[in-house]
């Protein structure tokens, strides 16, 4: 593989250059929830949510866009092709690309109504759950207090993959975590208490931030500068938590976990000079006073910050945060749709109706008002059934807009589709199944059981360069010299590029004895789910001709396409 070959240089300007929005972007840039073994945690008796395609709702919310945003500027782009289509939502839905012999089915398929139905049946994989929990998973732990919180890697992906395939309401899924309990090792809902090692106050913003969307952290120490939370609102919402505890599980002399409980006995309040800490705290929240620190502080009654509904005092650990889910969850908090829909739809469109998508609140201007409330209220409507949104989204107009760099702030709102870098986990399996090889999923990899294997496998290697923090603007999301240097000289890549071993792709299809176009075009078909334009043909076949080694000049071939900025982001 010469790396360093300026043909190789020129192959990846010509696929930089196949997609001018990437080049530009690149710069730019009520079922009951089941637990991490499989079991099934009755939260409710809510039904699971029927299927079904929400094209009215879907209509509604292109005619609204267009009020709001201005229909003459929205039409300058137009729908994507349907292998464009295809490519996106297996891309946003399963995290993969589709397969040749899938995406020449789907466009082959004469039904009107064939997007909708591949919305579908992409919702209906278990690679739908397997992509998504990595995506909540990553969500939690990019914002852990302390890394071993990673030791949930897996567990919480597991979890997350498993109530998202059998449509557990989002509801259900946030009363689920919010009254966790039990070995982290073993249930994946207790994710968000020991990302913040069950601290009362980080868990009160990590709850408020992710369920919420409110960023409130901020009235910790002070009044919040631009929103108008107080201090004593923060330390109310904190409240909710000083009873839910962390502790260490030992097994033979050695940790072997942590548990989480709630622990209703022990001290109100702790003697002078004792430091607060996990095996030191009281069973009530106290504010700090921030002119003496060493005082006693302020007992707080937990209350709910968004509307003033309290608690008494003497409510045990369970009773407080049952009653904060409701509340939080409630038809009547419009802002826990809100904010899941926000989030989704700036995931699958490339721009939030709110920027950054975790920080809204009654003090910020969303874009498009009218339509995030409609659908918002829709969402609600539907029983907070996580694949109607997916679905109703994937039907609209503004998901199937051709994909645009990243707008400035004098270009009209969701105008086209937003190109941006796929996460690392996807890029990983992208990677693995265009070299054929396996993508190692991570069995043996979490847990405390072999904490080694979770920070040095190849895919965890893999997200420690290509990951990032879902909740971070796109713009901040860039790429980076590490991540050159990993695709550069990764011994996986390197193996799956090679050209001689019956073991890779490349390998196989020279073994073949195919034509050298045939092999361009089941590259091009395998890497980017398409197949050459007649420069990127020409081009591959001059280099292979002139290069006079098959296998090497295949091998650069492919190592250039892997490298291109279309590979490295979804259109």
């Amino acid at each position: 593989m010469r790396s360093n070959s300026p043909l190789v240089a020129h192959l990846i300007l010509l696929a930089l250059s196949s997609c001018t929005a990437f080049a530009v972007a690149a710069q730019t840039e009520a079922a009951a929830p089941v637990n991490s073994a499989g079991a099934t945690k009755p939260a409710d008796d809510r039904p699971i949510p029927a299927k079904g395609v929400a094209s009215g709702v879907a209509e509604r919310i292109d005619e609204l866009l267009a009020q709001e945003t201005g229909p003459a500027r929205n039409s300058s782009v137009g729908k994507v092709d349907d292998e464009t289509f295809a490519r996106r939502a297996y891309l946003d839905i399963i995290g993969q690309w589709p397969s040749a012999a899938e995406l020449t089915a789907f466009v082959l398929d004469p039904a009107g109504d064939k997007r909708a139905k591949l919305a579908t049946e992409l919702l209906d994989d278990s690679r739908y759950g397997r992509n998504w929990g990595r995506y909540w998973r990553d969500v939690i732990l990019y914002r852990r207090a302390e890394d071993r919180a990673l030791l949930m890697t897996n567990i919480a992906a597991d979890y997350f993959a498993e109530v998202l395939n059998v449509n557990a309401t989002w509801d259900a899924v946030a009363t689920e975590i919010i009254t966790a309990s039990g070995d982290v090792s073993e249930d994946g809902s207790t994710v968000l208490f020991m990302s913040q090692m069950g601290d009362p106050n980080e868990v009160a913003a990590e709850v408020s931030r992710i369920f919420l969307g409110v960023q409130i952290s901020c009235a910790q120490c002070h009044d919040h500068k631009t929103d108008r939370w107080k201090r004593e609102q923060f330390h109310e919402l904190a409240a909710f938590f000083p009873r839910a505890t962390l502790r260490p599980e030992i097994v033979d002399g050695q940790q072997r976990s942590f548990v989480l409980f709630s622990r209703d006995f022990g001290p109100r309040e702790l003697p002078p000079g004792v430091e607060v800490n996990q095996r030191f705290r009281p069973i009530e929240h106290f504010m700090p006073d921030m002119e003496n620190p060493a005082a006693r502080g302020t007992l707080m009654q937990p209350a709910f910050f968004l509307t003033g509904a309290k608690l008494p005092e003497d409510q045990s650990d369970m009773e407080r945060r049952h009653a904060l889910a409701r509340w939080i969850t409630s038809p009547d908090n419009p802002w826990f749709a809100r904010a899941f829909v926000n989030r989704i739809w700036s995931e699958l469109v490339g721009e939030g109706f709110y920027e950054p998508i975790d920080d809204i609140g009654p003090d910020r201007k969303p874009t498009a008002p009218q339509t995030l409330e409609y659908l918002a209220g829709e969402f609600t409507a539907h029983g907070y059934d996580v694949k109607w949104l997916f679905r109703t989204i994937l039907t609209t107009e503004a998901y199937q807009r051709q994909s645009r760099p990243r707008r400035n702030e004098t270009q009209p709102a969701f105008a086209a589709n937003c190109a941006g870098r796929i996460r690392g986990d996807q890029l990983y399996d992208s990677l693995m199944n265009a070299l054929g090889l396996p993508t190692g999923d991570e069995q043996t990899l979490g847990g405390y059981a072999n904490p080694r294997a979770a920070f040095g496998s190849p895919r965890a290697q893999f997200n420690r360069a290509f990951g990032y923090d879902p909740s971070s603007p796109r713009v901040d999301v860039t790429g980076s010299i590490p991540q050159a240097l990993l695709l550069m000289n990764s011994p996986n890549v390197a193996a799956g590029i090679n050209g001689r071993s019956s073991a890779t792709t490349l390998g196989k299809l020279l073994a073949d004895d195919r034509s050298d176009e045939s092999v361009v075009v089941e590259l091009y078909l395998r890497c980017l789910a398409r197949e050459p334009n007649a420069k990127e043909l020409a081009v591959c076949l001059d280099y292979v001709k002139e290069t006079g080694n098959r296998p090497d000049a295949f091998e650069d071939v492919l190592w250039s396409i892997v490298n291109s900025t279309e590979f490295l982001h979804r259109q």
